[in-house]
């Protein structure tokens, strides 16, 4: 071993000359990225996916199978795809099948419609940064339609690489600043960790505000107040971001919420964020889903011509369950002119979103309608997709609080539950003795004794002295009802076993 001029060593290469240290080490490549973190891929879910591995390769564990319930991806965990978008995408991928009778008629014609758009007739090309043309003022068609009328502007539609895409870009937009000057955007608590991480990587200060658990994770505006009076003594809040319904909390929340919260963006000068991408993932009784859009004009001219709103869905939840298509869309509302154009430039440099993502955002929101051949069979699918998840939101709720030391607030929307978990102070103790948080103690446990994934409350944030687990409810009913019963028996010898 050589020690190199800069203090570094290095090693003698064969033909006697000195190799150095790598150029990207640990200590030289961009501090921001060390310090993002993604709990719903973190620790667990690489167990989960090795002790996969060692499953198939006849390792003799306590369970048969690993449930994987840390992730919303709805196909992974069994739902079907919807066949009317599969059909539009099959024919746009190959439209040598526009010539087969078994494709009903309103399928090709979108898929037509589609390829006529794309360059050389072919989803393979490259489309407009800000995305093809007629997905774009379908989008803003369906908005409308949305929202009972109320205007929208195709010219507001970017088409994004998912929600995480625009989501992700908006922040790049918003940050700036040193010191007391940095640009600081307030998120919930807990939070999904996007959030954060984005926050971690662009160097901006993150405002955390707390739901309310005991109120079904409702939005305190007296919360958001603290919250921004203590962030301003060292930062300069710009943003305030809204995940309805909510992620991993499954909250929905009410039309007078969704006022207040606007009435707080535009007295304190804040950019909203409404993350929208449950919008039909809605199950309990009196709850209703409200667009921040639709809230906003109908409050009238003082809010509707003032409040800065960048609102976001995707294909990827909802009863679509599309995840890996890439499909999204972000409108824009209010947004000064000249930064306009810097989001259009911005978002040119990744030249366009992917195009069968774009495809299949279309057609969700310009589906098959009554008097259309794919129609009955469309909302048959639709319908029972989100009748299953209605059901298995109360199955969960409800099973988990048959538990001592599980408590379950109701899964009004969404696709997750985040249930409050008791810890003997022994296994806290432990925890802290093994650098972990308590609830990763806890879910590592889970998943070595029984082999279902869940992600750790303390991977999105929660109160001080207090622990969660996120778990979603895509499994399929019979899968389902084996992980909850596995928690409830698991939770009962955890308990026991500590106290």
């Amino acid at each position: 071993t050589l020690v190199l001029r800069n203090g570094r060593t290095g090693k003698m290469t064969e033909n006697g000359m000195a190799s150095r240290g790598k150029v990207l080490t640990i200590d030289t490549m961009n501090p921001t990225v060390k310090k993002v973190e993604y709990a719903v891929r973190g620790p667990i879910v690489q167990r989960a996916v090795q002790l996969e591995k060692e499953l198939r390769e006849g390792a003799k564990k306590p369970f048969a199978e690993v449930i994987k319930a840390n992730i919303g991806d709805a196909h992974a965990m069994g739902q079907q795809p919807i066949t009317f978008f599969r059909q539009v995408l099959a024919l746009c991928s190959y439209p040598e099948l526009l010539n087969d009778s078994t494709f009903p008629e309103d399928a090709k014609s979108r898929a037509r419609r589609i390829l006529q758009s794309c360059g050389g007739s072919s989803i393979g090309a490259y489309s407009a940064s800000q995305g093809i043309d007629c997905v774009r003022q379908d989008v803003a068609r369906y908005i409308e339609q949305r929202d009972g009328g109320i205007p929208c502007d195709p010219d507001n539609i970017y088409l994004t690489t998912g929600a995480s895409d625009g989501i992700v870009t908006m922040l790049k937009l918003l940050v700036c600043g040193e010191g007391k000057s940095r640009t600081g955007v307030m998120i919930s608590i807990p939070q999904y960790p996007l959030y954060s991480a984005a926050l971690a990587e662009l160097g901006a200060v993150q405002i955390n505000y707390y739901l309310n658990e005991e109120k079904c994770w409702s939005l305190d505006i007296s919360e958001l107040q603290r919250a921004l009076d203590e962030a301003r003594r060292h930062c300069n809040p710009r943003a305030l971001c809204i995940i309805n319904p909510g992620n991993p909390t499954g909250q929905v929340q009410s039309r007078q919420c969704i006022e207040d919260v606007i009435r707080f963006a535009a007295k304190e000068r804040l950019l909203l964020m409404a993350d929208e991408v449950y919008q039909d993932n809605v199950y309990a009784d009196g709850c209703k889903f409200h667009s921040f859009k639709k809230v906003l004009f109908e409050m009238g001219p003082e809010f509707s011509n003032n409040v800065e709103l960048a609102s976001f869905h995707s294909t990827s939840k909802c009863y679509m369950g599309e995840c890996g298509f890439r499909g999204g869309y972000m409108e824009i509302i209010n947004m000064d002119a000249e930064v306009k154009a810097q989001l259009t430039k911005l978002v040119s440099v990744r030249l366009c979103p992917p195009v069968p993502g774009q495809a299949l955002m279309d057609l969700v929101v310009n589906c098959p309608q009554p008097g259309e051949p794919s129609y009955n069979n469309f909302m048959k699918e639709r319908t029972a997709t989100l009748g299953v998840l209605a059901e298995k939101a109360k199955l969960t709720e409800q099973i988990l609080n048959t538990v001592p030391g599980i408590s379950c607030n109701p899964v009004q929307g969404a696709m997750y539950s985040f249930p409050r978990i008791t810890i003997p102070e022994k296994a806290i103790r432990e925890a802290k003795e093994k650098g972990q948080a308590p609830d990763m103690l806890y879910c590592m446990k889970l998943l070595e004794e029984t082999g279902i994934c869940l992600v750790p409350g303390s991977g999105f944030g929660q109160k001080e002295g207090t622990y969660h687990f996120r778990m979603t409810i895509l499994p399929a009913t019979d899968k389902l009802k084996i992980l909850l019963s596995k928690v409830k028996e698991f939770h009962q010898k955890f308990t026991q076993q500590y106290s």
